[in-house]
């Protein structure tokens, strides 16, 4: 099935138009300003076309962000001096303290210094600093200039190569971001209702504006968005939280694993700035009260194959090969990704209490309870799918690590290629087998110690290749242990 890749560039627009002084109400496709200004696919980009923008665009500062060990975006910020000054920094970077910056992976304090390397065709505007700032993403380089093993950057993008190496297959993701927002109520808030808010629009949900702000800005920096909706949680005032809160959703486009683990984070580092901005807070808390609706981070999977998306059934309704290595290579080993998808207290809360989060390992068309899922794809008039069929890995939480998590996804599939019971595990793990004996059905993890436990059975699956680090995983047993 050839679909577009979801890659801007993939799309066939004209890349010569430039917006500059051009009203805000003026815009054109593709939607990356970056993009227009340079006027060619980002994987074109160069040192001299950012320099060209810095100069037209009165550039002050340049950022370098990049992800930490923690999941989160760190900045090194620069005001260039000159454009010679501006051109070293986006060459080559600059010296970080590794120790710092991923505590707990291994790196000694004594042997800590790392290169922030930038990656040109990663660069933006800073949508929200005052100061006319581009912010270029890095990767980390370790003291013999080779990619940091430590590093989740390079972590992700040694197990989307080595899955490429070893099946032929493109693996691509997307995330699902689900958040709630909340805020003190005032006399307009009437309207709100448990269980009401899905898909619901204003004045029936205050935060639709802050959301729709949200898809612009992601649009603006040149990340793909497939949607944004409200969600169905709702959590009135109560006496220990004089908050009201409300829940919505942000689906990204499909992308190459390293790609989509950083437009999930940059999502959620749009979505708290903008929630401040508002005045209000953004909670990706897989809980935020007990017993109401959870937010997930469901990330939707293709693994495409010479530009064919194969996530789904064949002519005659059987799955095609990569779809089985994925199911079976995450129904085998999805305990063990809970150490980066769902990494606090309140996860297993949320895998317990119900609410269409999934508690044991199964798969199947359509189920929202099962933990693989395979939803139903939009067609047009002719039967054309508008869309890529994908496999939803519906475990993760607005706790996890994307870059972590995704991947131990791919570690996954190839092990699910693999697997010599691969056959007989999909049968049992199927929804109707489960239906049929729902006692035969394994269990997820139901505590930091079960997470454990899953990680050190499976450590040799995301081992494999050298892409986790043996004492990375080490140390995270040992967290897991102690929490």
């Amino acid at each position: 099935m050839r679909l577009s890749s979801g890659r801007p560039e993939d799309n066939q627009f004209s890349y010569g138009y430039s917006d500059s002084g051009a009203s805000g109400s003026q815009r054109a496709l593709p939607s990356g300003r970056m993009q227009r200004i340079i006027g060619k696919p980002r994987e074109e980009w160069t040192v001299d076309d950012l320099i060209e923008v810095v100069r037209d665009e009165g550039i002050q500062i340049i950022s370098l962000m990049h992800i930490g060990g923690d999941g989160w975006l760190k900045a090194l910020d620069f005001v260039p001096r000159d454009f010679s000054h501006l051109y070293d920094i986006l060459a080559a970077g600059e010296r970080a303290d590794g120790s710092s910056l991923f505590k707990g992976m291994g790196i000694p304090t004594s042997a800590s210094d790392v290169i922030l390397k930038p990656r040109i065709s990663s660069a933006f505007f800073d949508p929200f600093s005052d100061q006319p700032t581009m912010v270029v993403l890095c990767g980390h380089l370790g003291r013999d200039n080779q990619p940091l093993p430590e590093s989740p950057d390079t972590i992700v993008r040694r197990a989307y190569d080595r899955a490429f190496k070893e099946t032929g297959v493109q693996l691509q993701a997307l995330g699902e971001v689900e958040y709630f927002l909340g805020k003190r109520p005032d006399e307009t808030d009437i309207y709100g209702a448990d269980d009401r808010g899905y898909h619901a629009t204003s004045p029936f949900v205050f935060g639709e504006s802050l959301r729709r702000d949200a898809l612009t800005i992601l649009a603006d920096i040149g990340i793909p968005v497939k949607y944004g909706h409200s969600e169905v949680g709702y959590i009135p005032v109560e006496s220990k939280d004089d908050f009201l809160w409300e829940q919505h959703e942000v689906e990204l486009s499909l992308l190459p694993l390293p790609e989509a683990a950083e437009a999930t984070v940059l999502t959620m580092w749009i979505l708290r700035n903008l929630a401040h901005d508002y005045g209000m807070r953004c909670s990706f808390d897989p809980i935020v009260r007990a017993g109401h609706a959870g937010s997930g981070m469901h990330f939707h999977l293709s693994p495409v194959v010479d530009g064919d998306h194969m996530g789904d059934f064949d002519e005659n309704d059987v799955l095609t090969d990569p779809a089985k290595w994925l199911i079976a290579g995450l129904a085998a080993v999805g305990g063990s990704l809970m150490a980066f998808g769902n990494t606090v207290e309140g996860s297993f809360v949320r895998l317990t209490q119900g609410k269409e989060a999934p508690n044991t390992v199964t798969w199947g068309k359509y189920n929202r309870k099962a933990l693989i899922r395979l939803p139903i794809v939009a067609r047009d008039e002719k039967g054309r799918p508008v869309s890529p069929p994908t496999i939803e890995f519906r475990l993760p939480d607005g706790s996890a690590h994307p870059h972590l998590l995704l991947a131990g996804i791919a570690q996954a599939f190839v092990s699910g290629k693999n697997l010599k019971n691969r056959e007989e595990l999909l049968k049992l793990s199927s929804s109707e087998e489960a239906g049929k004996n729902p006692n035969a059905v394994s269990s997820v993890p139901k505590a930091f110690d079960e997470v454990a436990v899953a990680l050190r059975e499976h450590r040799a699956v995301l081992e494999n290749g050298d892409v986790f680090p043996k004492h990375a995983i080490d140390s995270l047993i040992e967290k897991l242990q102690e929490q």
